[in-house]
């Protein structure tokens, strides 16, 4: 085998091998990576292929590199636009991090008095509540409490939300006209603490989003996010 072949299998191999341990875990956010030389000594290869591995990671976001303190895993850090709809799998794999989701309870039931101060339906009306948890990686990456309106979305009582999540679910199945999004912070409950592995009382970025398809209401949804990890953008215009 020639060394034109050689070089790029062990570059994706020493790649591969890092993203494997960052994303497993193994490596969590603020580990430093070993030294070039180190990493260069251990596959037998020569300082330069670590360096263009390490330069491929930092173009990523994957690791920092600081001047003579070595390389540093990141910390995921999201951004949404506070005035779309976002996609929750979509903005984890923009962090070029694996997702998947869990679905932690799932109801059929009547709206109750505090359902109405989320969702305009009228009370006693049916709706199906979901709560899911996301994860970027193998760390959760915001939190879901969802209802949905079974009136506006018949289908959503056969919905498979295992496989695929309610806000992906509901963006593929129905359209809608008008949303408005509430966005404040909160600190991090005892079971936000248990939920999303950060310290009790820690900040959290609280969105919530109501959505209505003409004048009836389709969900309403709340997502938590541990504080750090996330913000939101807004694009907007001069006022005419």
């Amino acid at each position: 085998m020639s060394g034109t072949t050689r070089d790029p299998t062990l570059h994706e191999r020493i790649l591969s091998d890092i993203e494997a341990r960052i994303v497993s875990g193994d490596w969590p956010p603020g580990h430093r990576l070993p030294f070039e030389v180190d990493l260069a000594a251990q596959y037998q290869c020569s300082r330069m292929t670590v360096n263009k591995v390490m330069t491929q990671l930092a173009a990523k976001g994957i690791i920092e590199r600081r001047k003579k303190g070595g390389s540093f895993v990141t910390q995921p850090h999201s951004q949404a636009a506070v005035l779309e709809i976002n996609d929750i799998e979509a903005e984890v794999l923009a962090l070029n991090l694996p997702y998947r989701h869990e679905v932690r309870a799932r109801a059929r039931r009547k709206a109750r008095a505090e359902d109405l101060k989320r969702m305009d339906v009228p009370l006693g009306a049916a709706i199906l509540e979901v709560r899911c948890l996301h994860y970027a990686g193998p760390h959760p990456f915001c939190l879901e409490d969802r209802i949905i309106n079974i009136a506006a979305v018949p289908a959503v009582e056969e919905a498979d939300f295992e496989t695929m999540s309610p806000g992906r679910w509901l963006i593929w199945q129905i359209p809608w006209s008008s949303a408005e999004h509430r966005i404040h912070a909160e600190a991090a409950s005892p079971q936000l603490t248990t939920e999303l592995r950060i310290s009790e009382g820690a900040a959290c970025l609280v969105v919530e989003r109501r959505t209505w398809l003409a004048d009836q209401a389709v969900t309403s949804v709340r997502f938590v996010y541990p504080g750090e990890m996330h913000s939101l953008v807004a694009r907007f215009s001069p006022a005419r």
